[in-house]
């Protein structure tokens, strides 16, 4: 891609380039009002009249031919709630008693029903803005936080397309919640939905697909708003739990990573549901061995390469009761094969392995390394599982994905135990913003140059530096967190 010449006289940049703004922020302002206008009346016409009225017919079809006026010229529409506020395309629009009404509506609505924010496609349709508000008005049944979520589902149930919903960024003063709360509710439950997935499987029974797509929902929710507070709880890493947790965790970093990539939110719906359900096929191994203590025998071991294919077969008893993305079988079929093709199972004819693949055998890769199991007691330190899948190409994986990944957790990635020059202790807390400090992340001190632990301790910027420029802390090592006593889990939790 060619980089476009900046214009060269400064006068002409500085003199056009506010008006060119201002003419932009009008144009929203005014079409922005008009969009407004056209959602109240159409929400008044289907709470007044029957579907098949032409009153109703009429509001959408204005609804309509506003929103695709704006998208043909700003090329998107967001419609957004904050607050007491409503934004078109990230601007503002101002309240007047004029439209006091219709604002005041369109807000409770959105309140009712968790909407942050609805992302408007070219192809949204007058059925699909006519779903919606019916959906809408109709009021939800369930508990605040899941409101958003059976909404979804209505409309994916009915194959709504072209209207995307997202979740509030910032709840409002009777509904908020700090950031860490929600990211502790979400893992929680996400452990939950998966340890009840397992079990369902295991026993033949068929899970329930609704939760688990709310649970993929509020992490790619979660992740969008703030990565860090739920890619700590990736710490946790219960080893009594390992087969959830593992797969919980393998979602959030694939979803993490996808973001990296560049991911639309629909895409990473997918690539979410494949990770959660990647190792699936474990629940069709035999208890004993996955919960063997000691090394696995040749038979043993048998069992555990048997289970991408035996996850594929599960998916397809799952698609038999519910609609279910094929993409989650590549996935399950594919994450231990290597880009070489070297792993298992081994390929019946030459293929390459899929995008959301790669980024699931990067994911379970760092976890699994990472993490207590009952044939693996002893967890490998994260900062240097990170630099062997960097450097050791026989792991397969791809080096692109890989080099993505560490852009994400950083070379010592959250949960690291670390020492000072000032012989200070501290745990990665996350990865720094600056490009350029991928090697100084955020931090949390928790003792003190003596050794002395505290709890929580105090977040740090490793790229502080002093008034001469000297760096106030320089990672030294990283050390084993059980040999001073430390449980990393306790300090996001």
């Amino acid at each position: 891609m060619s980089t476009p010449t900046p214009p060269t006289p400064d006068v002409a940049v500085s003199s056009t380039a506010p008006a060119d703004n201002g003419r932009a922020d009008a144009y929203i302002r005014h079409k922005g009002r008009a969009c407004i206008l056209s959602l109240y009346g159409a929400l008044r016409a289907i709470k007044l009249y029957p579907s098949g009225h032409t009153a109703v017919h009429r509001a959408i079809d204005d609804l309509c031919t506003t929103t695709r006026e704006i998208i043909a010229s700003e090329g998107e529409l967001e419609l957004r709630v904050s607050g007491d506020f409503i934004f078109v395309n990230g601007t503002r629009l101002r309240l007047s008693l004029q439209n006091y009404a219709g604002f005041s509506h369109i807000l409770s609505v959105f309140r009712t029903c968790g909407i942050g924010s609805i992302q408007v496609s070219e192809v949204a349709t007058a059925r699909d803005w006519q779903v919606l508000l019916a959906v809408a008005q109709a009021g939800t049944d369930v508990a605040p936080n899941d409101r958003l979520y059976q909404v979804i589902e209505k409309l994916e149930r009915v194959g709504v397309t072209g209207l995307t919903l997202t979740e509030p960024a910032e709840r409002s003063a009777d509904d908020r919640e700090p950031s860490r709360e929600r990211a502790k509710h979400t893992y929680t439950q996400s452990v939950a939905v998966t340890r009840d997935l397992m079990t369902s499987v295991r026993i033949g029974k068929s899970p329930n697909i609704k939760k688990i797509k709310r649970v993929v929902q509020r992490i790619i929710d979660q992740v969008l708003t703030d990565e860090t507070s739920l890619i700590g709880l990736t710490t946790i890493r219960d080893y009594d739990e390992y087969t959830f947790t593992h797969s919980v965790n393998v979602c959030i970093f694939s979803v993490a990573l996808g973001k990296r990539l560049g991911l639309d939110r629909g895409q990473l719906y997918d690539l979410g549901m494949a990770a959660l359900f990647h190792d699936i096929g474990k629940s069709r191994v035999p208890l004993e061995v996955i919960n063997k203590p000691g090394r696995l025998t040749e038979e043993d071991w048998q069992h555990i390469v048997a289970h991408p294919w035996l996850g594929v077969l599960a998916l397809f008893q799952l698609r038999g009761t519910q609609e279910y993305p094929y993409r989650s079988m590549i996935v399950a079929m594919e994450h231990h094969m290597k880009i070489d093709l070297t792993g298992y199972p081994c390929p019946v004819r030459p293929r390459h392995m899929g995008m959301y693949s790669k980024i699931v055998a990067v994911a379970d890769c760092f976890d699994a390394a990472t993490s207590s199991r009952t044939y693996h007691a002893v967890p490998a330190n994260p900062a240097n599982v990170m630099s062997e899948m960097r450097d050791d190409r026989g792991r397969g994986m791809d080096p692109v994905v890989v080099k993505a990944f560490i852009n994400l957790t950083g070379i010592y990635p959250v949960g690291t135990l670390v020492v000072f020059d000032t012989f200070e202790l501290g745990i990665v807390h996350g990865v720094n913003p600056l490009p350029e400090m991928l090697a100084r992340p955020i931090v949390r001190i928790i003792s003190d140059p003596r050794g002395n632990i505290s709890h929580p301790g105090s977040l740090a910027d490793l790229a502080d530096r002093s008034e001469d420029g000297i760096f106030l802390r320089t990672i030294i090592k990283t050390e084993d967190p059980d040999r001073y006593g430390i449980r990393v889990s306790d300090y996001f939790v």
